[in-house]
């Protein structure tokens, strides 16, 4: 007689198989999801720049855009680029003002002409504004006035069209938007 030797076979069937497949590729979204959130938002969650005071004020001598800029997050910025209406302003044409700390520009900024924003260092409204050389750095809780010198694509016939002011920084872009204004005393 013959010995006939029976192996059970062990192991997991289809269903369970399928479910434990499933549950694995789930858990490896929800982590890289997670990660990915994480890093998003560490990295731009502390940072909040908001732009107000803006105007755009032209006549026939030339465009003058100004603003103050806050940094209202937690962490200090530094700022790549300003536009006016999708077009980059260069360093040479930004004059700014470094708010000391612990005080604060509540007043509206005052019409400046064109044809005053020349050297590298100026006097409006009694603060001394610099001629920028490149990228800004504003500490956290600080705030910048800032003036641009002719913004290249506004004329006088743009007086009442709204435009766009854009600050870039690492992280983020920062738009708002004004309408020009008559830049022509009375």
């Amino acid at each position: 007689m013959k010995k006939v030797i029976i192996r059970k076979r062990k192991g997991l069937g289809e269903v369970v198989s399928t479910l434990i497949l499933l549950v694995v590729a789930v858990l490896l979204s929800s982590v890289v999801t997670y990660y990915a959130t994480n890093v998003t938002m560490t990295r731009t969650a502390m940072e909040e720049v908001r732009l107000a005071a803006d105007h755009v004020w032209v006549n026939a001598s030339g465009a003058v855009a100004a603003f103050k800029l806050q940094n209202l997050g937690g962490r200090d910025v530094l700022i790549d680029k300003f536009s006016v209406r999708g077009v980059d302003s260069h360093w040479s044409d930004i004059y700014y003002y470094r708010v000391p700390s612990g005080s604060s520009v509540t007043a509206d900024l005052n019409i400046t002409s064109y044809n005053s924003l020349t050297g590298t260092s100026l006097i409006i409204d009694g603060r001394n504004f610099t001629q920028a050389t490149d990228d800004l750095p504003l500490i956290s809780g600080g705030e910048l006035l800032v003036y641009v010198k002719g913004p290249d694509n506004i004329q006088q016939d743009d007086i009442g069209t709204p435009v766009a002011i854009c600050v870039t920084t690492n992280n983020a872009q920062y738009i708002d938007e004004c309408n020009v204004e008559s830049a022509t005393s009375q």
